[in-house]
Order: structure tokens, then sequence, then C-alpha cells
């Protein structure tokens, strides 16, 4: 069967996506490997996407767009892409079950943490070593942690986590935090927050559990270990690319080069979300790249589908 758009990748930018084509009268798939909703459903809370003052939690804010999206009649398949191709105009996606074809292609397969690489992290990875907060934090209430990072997402984790860690280290390798000014006064001002300025992690100590980071000041030179019982890692994002044909245009980090229409230099092709080279990741511009994407794709599919069709049947 051939569909008029398939969708790989669920999160804001995957379900906005689904809304506006399957709205538009396209026969829309969306293909998820993972959880519905994408990394947002690990946030406690999102308060910075418009029309919710109050906050609300990632799950709800994509649990709501899964439920619009279905209403129009989209459809999500618990399957992974294994592989996309080409046949002229028709795009082939491959999951380990099945072959699909489609009309055009959305890509909004996101992006996933990025590791230090420091000796003991892969070990106590679910061990003492977190990327999320979210989902971990609970289990520390009372302990002491660590946030590496400096950024929104490490800042507003480090935040989080005093709701349970009696302590909170923040570590960053500059003597400032690149995260908004809110948060970063927000952090400032709670007493459980400690910053350990111009410092990198060398290297995660512990037997069968975490037990001690080794920190390398990065101004003395000085090196020294802290007691923790667990550390949370935001040190950037890299890009879920494993898919994509060498044919797609990367950038040097390995994100999707796409126009302001979010093509990519494949017709027919195109890209949202966090996957997309671009100046902010945040939930409102992926959701915003992917209505452009799904818009860009129904008048591709009305150029040169039906242009397509009319040639045929003259």
């Amino acid at each position: 069967m051939q569909y008029d758009v398939i969708i790989i990748g669920s999160g804001p930018a995957g379900l906005a996506a689904g809304i506006y084509a399957a709205r538009g009268g396209l026969n829309t798939i969306i293909l998820e490997r993972a959880i519905i909703g994408g990394q947002i459903t690990s946030a406690h809370q999102v308060e910075n996407y418009p029309g919710f003052p109050d906050a609300i939690e990632g799950f709800e804010l994509t649990e709501r767009m899964r439920q619009q999206a279905e209403r129009f009649q989209a459809k999500f398949l618990d399957e992974e892409a294994t592989a996309i191709g080409m046949e002229g105009l028709c795009k082939i996606v491959e999951t380990r079950e099945h072959k699909y074809r489609t009309k055009a292609l959305i890509l909004c397969t996101g992006a996933y943490p990025r590791r230090l690489n420091v000796p003991g992290e892969q070990r106590f990875t679910g061990r003492g070593v977190s990327y999320c907060a979210t989902c971990d934090g609970a289990l520390y209430r009372d302990k002491v942690v660590a946030v590496i990072g400096g950024g929104d997402s490490a800042v507003e984790e480090g935040i989080y986590l005093t709701h349970f860690a009696r302590k909170v280290y923040i570590i960053h390798r500059r003597d400032e935090l690149r995260a908004q000014k809110i948060l970063q006064e927000r952090a400032f001002q709670n007493p459980k927050i400690e910053f350990i300025w111009n410092s990198v992690v060398q290297e995660i100590h512990g037997s069968d559990k975490i037990e001690k980071l080794e920190i390398f000041n990065r101004v003395t030179q000085e090196i020294s270990f802290l007691p923790v019982d667990g550390v949370f890692i935001y040190v950037g994002i890299l890009p879920n690319n494993k898919l994509l044909e060498s044919r797609i245009n990367l950038d040097e980090a390995g994100f999707v080069y796409t126009d302001e229409f979010m093509h990519t230099n494949i017709p027919g092709v195109y890209a949202a979300g966090d996957i997309r080279h671009k100046v902010l990741r945040q939930v409102v511009t992926a959701t915003s790249d992917g209505a452009i994407a799904a818009f860009s794709a129904e008048k591709w599919i009305r150029d040169n589908y039906e242009a397509l069709e009319k040639t045929e049947q003259n």
C-alpha cells in the first residue's frame, strides 16, 4: 500500500506533522520505535509552551498531541524504520516487519544526549549515571547528586532535583552559565544548589555504585574528588541520523540542512524538529517545523503527483 505521507518519529515535530498532514486529508502514518512523544515526555514541567500559563507535564502535552493526530485519522505504528530509499518520485521506508511506499517522507528522528566519554560513565549508566532527572530523580531522595552542564537542561533539571536530593552540585566547564536568565536566577537563589565553576569531570569512581567524581579545575589545574550518590549529564545532544541516506545534506555535527519549507535536498523528503540544523531546539520550534513540513509535503504532492496523474491520463 502506498501512503501519502510517512513520518518517522513521534516527538512534538512528528506529532504536529501528523496533525497537519492528516487534517489536510493525507493518508498518514507515524512510525515510532520507542515512546510516543519523544524525549519531552520525561520533562517534569514545560512552562514555555504557549497556552499553558501554569505549565504542563511533558507527557501530558504530547499525549494531547497524539489524541489530536488520531482524531484526524493519523495512524501510529510501533515499528522502527531501518532503511529508506527511492523509486522515482516514490519513497521506500523499510522496517523489520514491512516495507512501505509513500509519496512524501518527513524525518522527525530527533536527537539523543551526548556522553561525557570518561572512565566509569558507561559502567555506571543506569546505576548512578543518568541523563534524565525526571526519570530517576526520585531515587536520590535525601542524597547528594551532581549535574554536569551549564545550559537550560542542566540548570532546569538541577532545580528539579532539589525536590528530592539534599544537595545538588552543578559542575560547569566555564565561569558562567549558558542557560536562560530566569533559570539562572532560580538556581542561584536555591539554597540546595552549589556551583563548581571552570571544572570538568575526568572520571566517575565507585565499586558497586558511584562513590565520587574526579574533577579537574581548568583554571587552577588542580584535581579534586567530590563524593556523590548520582550524576546527571547534560552536555549537549547528538542527531539520530544513522537512518539517513548519504544523499541527504548534513551539517558538520550531523544535523539535516533544510530550507525554510523544511525541504531537504531530496525532492519530497522533509526534516523537522531536533534533527534539523537550527538555532533553537524547543517544543514550540519543533511543532512549528512539523506543521510547515506537512504543509510543504501536501503542496509538493499536489504539484507533482497530480501533474503526473494528468499526464498519464492523457
